[in-house]
């Protein structure tokens, strides 16, 4: 029996999110049944963190022991022959017995697509937000070097559980002009909150339309809060920004990163 760390990516349009959940079609649900047809016969796969329903990816990581007699690319092309066209497996690989791909990652990478057309566009919206109206890099820039550091992100996102603390840390939160009216966002952290990255976006868009001032950002990483409290039930942290999500299909879980 050994542990196989496994590299998914995968179009989440048809997905209701990575977490296997009853009667819904999901990535890990879809994996298992993979594994299942190869003669797996454990309870559950474990998944390095949560992506919502409609959210893609190119570098989530699972983890399944397995008692596998061959090399580990024929793992990789026996899975992929089993799994449905809109998810793979990228990579296989024997690991420690005790790796953990959730505990064990150091950061998670995420993208977000953006681009500014007032009419619709049905190839392009598939993986990205069609924002309107347009907006501008200058601001965008400024916007993301606030969310840079040590900060409690209550403001932004909930705890992935019931007590568990909303500071995190990001290393890196930068916004890329692709073309004249394309923008991707690129935000790396130690973790993240649930929705996090989607409602970074949300905010940082509706300051660069100059719908919020720059410094509502700030003010709200400003207000450190007890763990387990959210910002809009202590301090009014929330009052300044504006409520809502960036959509789902514009997010990709891009890489997660381990010590060697």
């Amino acid at each position: 029996m050994a542990r196989y760390k496994l590299t998914l990516a995968y179009d989440g349009s048809n997905f209701h999110g990575s977490q296997r959940q009853a009667n819904k079609r999901t990535v890990q649900g879809e994996l298992e049944k993979a594994l299942t047809k190869l003669g797996w016969t454990g309870r559950s796969v474990l998944i390095s963190g949560r992506t919502d329903t409609g959210v893609h990816a190119t570098g989530q990581v699972a983890s399944a022991d397995f008692d596998w007699s061959h090399t580990d690319n024929e793992l990789l092309r026996a899975l992929n022959a089993s799994l449905p066209a809109d998810m793979s497996v990228q990579s296989v690989r024997a690991v420690d017995a005790k790796f953990h791909p959730r505990f064990d990652a150091t950061s998670r990478c995420y993208h977000y697509g953006l681009f500014c057309q007032p009419l619709r566009h049905p190839i392009r919206e598939k993986f990205a937000w069609r924002v309107w109206p347009a907006i501008t890099g200058g601001a965008l820039a400024n916007a993301a070097k606030q969310l840079i550091g040590t900060h409690d992100f209550s403001a932004f996102g909930s705890p992935t559980t019931p007590r568990g603390t909303t500071v995190r840390t990001v290393m890196k939160a930068e916004w890329i002009q692709a073309s004249e009216d394309e923008w991707n966002f690129e935000v790396q952290a130690d973790a993240f909150l649930y929705r996090m990255v989607r409602r970074m976006v949300f905010v940082q868009v509706a300051v660069a339309q100059g719908k919020v001032p720059a410094e509502a950002i700030a003010s709200s990483l400003a207000k450190q809060l007890p763990i387990g409290e959210r910002s809009d039930e202590c301090h009014g942290a929330t009052a300044t920004l504006p409520s809502g999500l960036a959509p789902a299909h514009g997010l990709i879980l891009v890489k997660v990163e381990y010590r060697e």
